[in-house]
């Protein structure tokens, strides 16, 4: 009897401290819920922004990885980069960027006494800085193009919204498109 009743209390303390040493998922469902909230609250990591990257492989051990590696990227994280760094910059109340496999799209509310052109200029270069060079950018100081891009924010790069993402750059070249970008 007071063995039953002893494993029964050990069994029942090992689910109670089981279940409190889950993962706390708030800030993964916080992500998910809201990924297009450029005012979330964000964690820093110093420890990764104050350490060095390196890498170093030979030829032998590339050519074993080759076959299951292959380059990818965080186009979310991109555009959530470029666009709280635009955010940065005084002239800039909203500013909303999609990032797919060829382009990045921004469309932008300015304020205050930025010019188009600066401001498209800032845009320009705030993404090529970000992103690898083969990306096209195109800027836009019309609001309206922020609901465009924001109405593609869940799709693929399958390319079946090619019309439509065509459409919103040829909206976007309507505009100007910075000091050093003239497409």
């Amino acid at each position: 009897m007071y063995k039953k009743n002893g494993l029964l209390i050990i069994l029942l303390g090992l689910f109670i401290i089981g279940g409190c040493t889950g993962n706390n998922n708030a800030t993964q469902t916080e992500d998910i819920s809201d990924p297009l909230n450029p005012d979330r609250e964000t964690e820093r990591n110093t420890e990764f922004n104050e350490k060095l990257g390196y890498v170093h492989f030979s030829k032998d051990e590339i050519d074993v990885e080759e076959e299951t590696r292959s380059a990818t990227i965080d186009r979310n994280q991109y555009a959530d980069m470029i666009t709280r760094t635009i955010l940065q910059n005084d002239g800039f109340d909203e500013v909303a960027t999609l990032v797919t496999d060829q382009e990045v799209l921004i469309a932008y509310e300015k304020s205050g006494d930025l010019g188009s052109e600066e401001a498209a200029d800032i845009a320009v270069k705030t993404a090529e800085s970000f992103m690898p060079r083969f990306f096209e950018v195109y800027v836009s100081d019309n609001p309206a193009l922020i609901h465009d891009i924001q109405s593609l924010h869940n799709s693929t790069t399958n390319r079946n919204y090619d019309n439509t993402i065509n459409q919103i750059i040829k909206e976007m070249k309507k505009t100007p498109q910075g000091m050093t970008n003239n497409k």
